[in-house]
């Protein structure tokens, strides 16, 4: 492009900037054609490459979106009644049965989500039929749903439990809570609690 904006230092002095540059394009039609092209081409190559670095960084949040995998089960471990207990009582489920993302504390019974997003989760409970069952499924400090029975002398045991869909932020917690005066049965294979990331927000 440099030959092509230059004037010829041959030109007569009478000659007008009009005339020299013309007889310059003339001089080297080829070479200010090509010049013009890969000029053209350059722009074309930059406008790529900034594309081609957007969508690696869409590509890369996928990624890490997919790389986010929380799963987990446990039960509640121990043999025979748990509770009845004087005020709302936290279940812990020792039993781990899967973990995946480590969101779930088998010390507190406090499952707390890593990134925001919709989960899933259930409760199970097996009960003896002579006494009451009361779980809630407390997310932070609001009851979201509940499953309960009444006391029989008609049947020997109880099974019962519930299931939701939550959006969750970072840093929320879901627990469940057994109500003052009732209980469940616990072992390694009953009365349990789970849930996983559906979708990731």
């Amino acid at each position: 492009m440099l030959i092509c904006g230059l004037t010829l230092a041959q030109g007569e002095s009478n000659d007008t900037e009009t005339e020299q540059a013309s007889r310059t394009q003339s001089n080297f039609p080829d070479m200010c054609d090509l010049l013009k092209e890969l000029g053209a081409i350059r722009e074309k190559l930059g406008a790529m490459e900034n594309k081609l670095m957007e969508t690696e960084n869409q590509l890369h949040e996928l990624k890490n979106k997919e790389k986010q995998k929380v799963f987990f089960s446990a039960a509640i471990g121990g043999y025979g009644d748990i509770g009845p207990f004087n005020t709302d009582t936290t279940l812990v489920y020792r039993t781990v049965k899967t973990n995946i993302g480590s969101a779930y504390s088998q010390y507190t019974g406090i499952f707390t989500a890593p990134v925001a997003g919709i989960y899933y989760f259930t409760f199970f409970y097996h009960a003896g039929g002579g006494n009451v069952v009361s779980l809630l499924l407390i997310k932070n400090n609001q009851i979201v749903v509940t499953s309960s029975d009444h006391q029989t002398f008609q049947d020997w045991a109880d099974n019962g439990g519930n299931a939701v869909l939550l959006q969750l932020q970072q840093w929320d917690q879901v627990f469940v809570r057994l109500r003052a005066n009732t209980h469940v049965w616990g072992d390694d294979v009953i009365t349990t609690f789970s849930g996983f990331l559906v979708s990731q927000l």
